[in-house]
């Protein structure tokens, strides 16, 4: 007979981290996991934005280190959710406005935009960017 069991560990009720080397195609594969956090943490509402917000710190990694490797922290808080992306390049980042011609340069205004709150920390090791969506 089968049963249905929780399939996560109690140490994922509330947080998930991995080390990713990522690549042009991982964005959706981490979007589908935030997907299946934010549904499990009953924040579905919560999915546009962070998967928007998530694509675009993704996408800079892969622009910007060079090894391509980062860790993805997903946190269930009391006021919503919390995702930090950390990589070994120092130096802080800013959103920028780009012209309308550019090709690039918006990922971290559209992060601004759809999120609560952003921001980034340097590490000993290089920096987490992070951002914050309310419930």
């Amino acid at each position: 007979m089968n049963q249905a069991t929780d399939l996560y560990p109690a140490a994922l009720a509330a947080s998930y981290r991995m080390g990713f080397t990522v690549g042009e195609h991982s964005a959706g594969h981490m979007r589908r996991i935030l997907r299946m956090f934010l549904t499990r943490w009953e924040l579905d509402r919560l999915a546009d934005p962070a998967t928007l917000a998530l694509t675009e710190l993704v996408a800079n990694v892969v622009r910007h280190v060079p090894d391509r490797r980062c860790s993805v922290l997903m946190l269930r808080e009391p006021y919503g959710l919390r995702v930090e992306v950390a990589d070994a390049v120092p130096g802080a980042l800013i959103a920028k406005l780009a012209g309308p011609l550019d090709g690039s340069g918006r990922g971290l205004a559209l992060v601004e935009a759809v999120t609560d709150r952003w921001g980034t920390a340097e590490t000993a090791g290089g920096k987490t960017v992070w951002f914050e969506c309310d419930a």
